[in-house]
């Protein structure tokens, strides 16, 4: 693996190449990406794909990727510039993408934009609140993840986003009238270390979810999209969204094994089943072997 700093106007994009440039086997690069993960985030499913030459990348601000705009914030249209970037400087042609979770919608808006960038897309899991039925409902849950993260702090934001994020079905008067779930419940201590700035629990990555795909965009690409969604995820808030997010591109959500991080093995201590999961990003990326079920 080598590792890069790309400057670019405002920021310094740091991403890692995992394998020769150009390609040995003679495919595009497979370029892994996530929100607000970096890149350390990929490292077991990096590993199991040792025949393919695999770029993951920091997101601006995030991890060692630094920032110079002044700002906080995290979009989706500003991620896919710097991703458009990295393919750029690493001169191999267009890639094929593997996207989780803030990182899938920011490849929807990559695909959107930069058309000639990916030759197939593997969105999975984007948290795309404006596709659902319950739009209003889901802005005012995640408004009160960060509610009980600004007066309580990390562990309490983080119990109130898990009870946001395994909530089944849409967000009824049964879930606003749960009490705020105790952090001990997930096995975490009550502290609060003080700090305001989490990506995820505050409102700094809410144009990520706020996100609307540009869906005429997307058609008229040349790139062969499939969205993904765990089997074990069913119900649960990401894996409406991507079922919405399918169903807006005419698709079905294609179904892959574990759940929301079924890609992990042990990073951020959410294991999934990597190795499964590994197994059908193959099959997707090569369409073969049949279908992967849908839903």
């Amino acid at each position: 693996m080598t590792t890069h700093i790309l400057a670019i106007a405002d920021a310094d994009i740091a991403y890692d190449v995992h394998g020769p440039l150009p390609p040995a086997d003679g495919r595009p690069p497979l370029f892994m990406i996530g929100q607000p993960m970096d890149a350390r985030g990929f490292t077991t499913l990096a590993a199991l794909f040792p025949d393919r030459t695999v770029i993951t990348y920091d997101p601006r601000g995030l991890g060692r990727s630094v920032r110079r705009d002044g700002r906080v914030d995290s979009t989706p249209t500003g991620q896919a510039a710097d991703v458009h970037a990295v393919i750029e400087a690493l001169g191999a042609g267009p890639v094929e993408m593997f996207a989780s979770s803030g990182g899938a919608v920011t490849a929807l808006a990559l695909v959107a934009a930069y058309p000639a960038d990916v030759t197939t897309l593997v969105a999975h899991e984007p948290p795309i609140i404006p596709l659902l039925p319950d739009a209003e409902a889901a802005e005012r849950a995640r408004a009160g993840v960060r509610e009980v993260y600004e007066a309580r702090g990390m562990n309490a934001g983080m119990a109130a986003f898990i009870a946001m994020t395994s909530w089944l079905g849409e967000y009824t008067d049964d879930y606003f009238a749960q009490p705020v779930p105790d952090p001990a419940q997930f096995g975490m201590p009550a502290d609060d270390d003080g700090t305001r700035d989490d990506p995820l629990l505050s409102d700094r990555s809410w144009a990520v979810s706020s996100y609307r795909p540009d869906a005429d965009a997307l058609a008229a690409a040349p790139t062969r999209i499939v969205i993904a969604v765990g089997e074990e995820s069913t119900g649960t808030f990401t894996a409406r969204t991507a079922v919405a997010t399918a169903e807006l591109l005419g698709q079905q959500a294609t179904v892959f094994p574990s759940h929301h991080g079924g890609f992990l093995g042990g990073e951020h201590g959410y294991a999934g089943q990597p190795e499964a999961f590994a197994q059908r990003l193959r099959a997707v990326l090569d369409d073969s072997g049949g279908a992967p079920p849908s839903l």
